[in-house]
């Protein structure tokens, strides 16, 4: 599923010739600019957040750190199942008490 998404985002951007400016750099900046519209949504509290907007900068997010996996070479699954390992050392299930 993923590498179908992440290819029907090469084909969007490859169609339009938007290839040269994505570098790691301007992929990253991207990244963050649209973690801060999405970020908009609640500045003012959860009861203000447009829905519909959310869902449209989460997208933004998404499609641009899928841009720049792909731009890095890396593997989406295997990065995110070699973090998760870590965190799970790092942040152990607390042991329950009898």
């Amino acid at each position: 599923m993923i590498e179908s998404i992440i290819q029907d985002i090469l084909k969007f951007r490859n169609e339009r010739g938007w290839g040269q400016a994505h570098s790691p750099r301007n992929l990253a900046s991207s990244i963050i600019i649209e973690a801060a519209e999405l970020l908009e949504n609640y500045q003012w509290g959860e009861e203000y957040s447009d829905p519909i907007n959310v869902q449209e900068e989460i997208a933004d997010i998404l499609i641009y750190t899928f841009l720049l996996t792909d731009k890095l070479g890396l593997d989406v699954e295997t990065i995110i199942q070699d973090k998760l390992k870590k965190n799970a050392l790092k942040y152990p299930v607390p042991k329950k008490e009898d």
